[in-house]
């Protein structure tokens, strides 16, 4: 032990981590669950890290075990976490945090002081009855010889520095009134509060939209240089990894695959599984349908003529009246039989509320939406009734964006898949359990699994389940909202993949409502690309994604991650600044 020190203690300089055999286990017996399984890995001065795997692959719980704060029953079961701060650099030892109590003194004053963490999830990590600046100033407050009002300054210039509009103002505000990449900024500004040594962020862009996105690892990467941190970026997603790492770290099932410099284990690759997540996201740079039997026809399945939702001005509990809320302003859009339609856009565009209109989940409030019946008639579905729509959804299904969330966890998949069924009197008993059976085989799941509850089940796995669902009636359009946004690079591949194969089999149509380019251009024949309510761009999917007309349009494209580390694009996006914003107001 004293030898490994004291020959590392020459190379503290280069090196602030040093990770030596970790092992966090939950449960300490024959069963117990190694999420960490004896990973080593050294984080460099200055250095971006990415630690990068799917989905129950140990790297958060890696994140966590630096900082101690592994929920229960975890706990680290061997190795070292080797931190080589200020104070350890001039006595030449470093600080072994796996040693320290997660309720010591010692490791408390090291968490958001020398080490910060962002966490993925900044709705469920920012308090909802306390304002973002009283939370920002606690972390100050705790870790600085500092007065409430130098806090609060702080807390200001922090907000500022990340890019919060109006930070004077903004410092008041509660969680609710900041959008999804706003949370994210005040999130990062809380984390450096008090200028740490090292910056932990655990998937901090997975639930934003491209823009967002490449705004925040702009961001992140600024402020790194700035203040001369290091930062040990957690993510599933090698387009991110290509544009920030300095060195990789590839985790599958507790263990680390490969290590290396991001160029190495881009373009020289040891591992099948490392390949296999390269592969993947430079999949989503090429076209399916290309590649496939065109399956569209000249027929219009769907018509979409002026559409608005327009949500009225409403008074707030201090009588102050909002303005009107145009979400969707005079949209139009057709769908052919057979045809894969993309509609693309940041977060607040509109996309997700078309596709809530589209099966009257929302009401529209101006416009019509034709749809063709299997038996040729033309439904308005903005106009029809109860007993219409009720036929027309068999017709029309939607296949949702969480996997987790929209299947009921005190049912069986079997129920699940088998309700629609059940509900439209279609089938019942012993055929009923045959045609669910059919199903759960068509998308990849046993049959004989149709008992198990959806907790058994991997994301990749319950989106077959919830896909299964929506074919139950035989459906000829399927609307697919952010459907594998929740997924691992290569669990999104196969989902896409089934879902063409399905199409090809059953001769399907979709909608698909993404943020994600690389899903569009592989998926769809044309794209719908909305800002702020309205469709400004409609063409070609490759087209589209490759020579962009609109300025909003070359905005997305440009914030797309690239796919290996010599094609950095995020450093040099474009900007979209819209002349007068749409879907403001309303007269």
């Amino acid at each position: 032990m004293a030898d490994n020190v004291n020959t590392n203690s020459r190379g503290a300089g280069d090196v602030i981590l040093d990770v030596r055999n970790l092992k966090t286990h939950f449960g300490d017996d024959d069963k117990a669950v190694r999420a960490v399984d004896d990973i080593s890995f050294k984080l460099q001065r200055g250095k971006t890290l990415c630690i990068v795997g799917e989905s129950g692959s140990g790297k958060s719980v890696t994140a966590r075990s630096i900082l101690q704060i592994v929920d229960y029953p975890g706990k680290i079961y061997g190795g070292e976490i080797l931190y080589w701060g200020d104070q350890q650099v001039k006595s030449g030892q470093p600080l072994d945090l796996a040693q320290l109590h997660p309720r010591s003194k010692q490791i408390r004053s090291i968490r958001g002081h020398e080490i910060a963490m962002i966490f993925q999830e900044p709705m469920t990590s920012l308090s909802p009855i306390h304002t973002i600046g009283s939370q920002i100033s606690e972390a100050i407050l705790l870790h600085q010889n500092v007065d409430k009002e130098e806090a609060r300054a702080r807390s200001i210039e922090l907000l500022r520095r990340v890019e919060i509009p109006n930070p004077a103002v903004a410092i008041d505000k509660y969680t609710f009134e900041y959008s999804g990449g706003m949370r994210q900024r005040a999130m990062i500004a809380m984390a450096l509060a008090c200028n740490p040594k090292i910056l932990i962020a655990d998937e901090p862009t997975t639930a934003l939209d491209v823009t967002t996105q490449a705004e925040i690892l702009a961001l992140i990467k600024e402020l790194q240089q700035a203040y001369g941190m290091s930062v040990l970026f957690i993510t599933h997603d090698m387009g991110v990894v290509a544009e920030i790492a300095d060195e990789i770290g590839v985790m599958k099932n507790g263990k680390m695959l490969e290590f290396g410099p991001a160029e190495q284990i881009f373009y020289t690759a040891q591992h099948d599984y490392t390949k296999e997540l390269i592969d993947s996201v430079r999949k989503l740079e090429t076209s399916a349908r290309k590649a496939r039997k065109s399956t569209i026809t000249d027929k219009k399945l769907l018509e979409v003529r002026n559409v608005s939702k327009i949500y009225p001005s409403r008074k707030s509990f201090l009588g102050k009246a909002s303005d009107p809320f145009k979400a969707l302003d005079n949209v139009s859009l057709d769908l052919y039989e057979g045809e894969n339609l993309g509609i693309v856009g940041e977060s607040g565009s509109g996309k997700t509320t078309m596709g809530n209109c589209l099966i009257r989940v929302l009401e529209p409030t101006s416009g019509e939406i034709l749809f063709k019946k299997s038996n040729g008639n033309i439904s308005d579905l903005a106009k029809a009734g109860k007993s219409e729509l009720r036929q027309v959804h068999r017709e029309i299904r939607m296949v949702f964006q969480d996997p987790f969330a929209s299947l009921n966890p005190r049912m069986t998949i079997g129920q699940i898949v088998g309700e629609p069924l059940l509900v439209s009197g279609l089938a019942s008993g012993k055929e009923l359990r045959e045609r669910v059976g059919k199903l759960l085989e068509t998308v990849g799941i046993p049959s004989a699994a149709m008992e198990r509850y959806p907790h058994a089940f991997s994301g990749g796995q319950r989106q077959r389940i919830g896909i299964a669902r929506s074919l139950a009636l035989n459906p000829r359009l399927i609307i697919a909202d952010e459907a594998t946004s929740a997924l691992d690079v290569t669990l999104r591949s196969q989902v896409l993949d089934l879902m063409l194969d399905l199409q090809e089999k059953l001769g399907l149509s979709y909608i698909l409502i993404s943020h994600d380019i690389g899903v569009i251009r592989y998926f769809c024949d044309r794209v719908a690309v909305m800002y702020k309510g309205q469709i400004v761009e409609t063409g070609e999917a490759g087209l589209i994604c490759s020579t962009p007309e609109h300025p909003y349009t070359k905005a997305l494209i440009s914030a797309v991650p690239g796919t290996h580390p010599r094609d950095k694009r995020i450093v040099n996006r474009h900007r979209y600044v819209a002349d007068a914003a749409p879907g403001k107001a309303v007269a």
